[in-house]
């Protein structure tokens, strides 16, 4: 454990981002799978719906720092590329 007052608090705040990480990472699984299972029940109207929430919190979960850009890019390309193919 850290002796000086300032990593002391340095620990403190880490503790807090980890936190915030864990839930925010964890909202954005639920979200990814609603997105899946409404592409494996081959229902396109729920797909696109999920597909708007999942899109606007990976973006705020990369411009938290919580997710890198380019994995939230990337997360959000394959989910769209999957529901315009159902809907194709």
């Amino acid at each position: 454990m850290a002796n000086h007052k300032s990593a002391i608090k340095r620990h403190k705040q880490s503790l807090v981002r980890k936190e915030r990480n864990k839930t925010v990472k964890s909202s954005l699984k639920t979200v990814t799978k609603k997105v899946e299972a409404a592409i494996s029940d081959k229902n396109s109207d729920e797909a696109t719906t999920s597909l708007k929430v999942a899109t606007i919190a990976l973006d705020k979960a990369a411009s938290k720092g919580v997710i890198h850009k380019k994995t939230a890019s990337r997360s959000k390309s394959r989910l769209t590329k999957k529901v315009n193919a159902l809907s194709a």
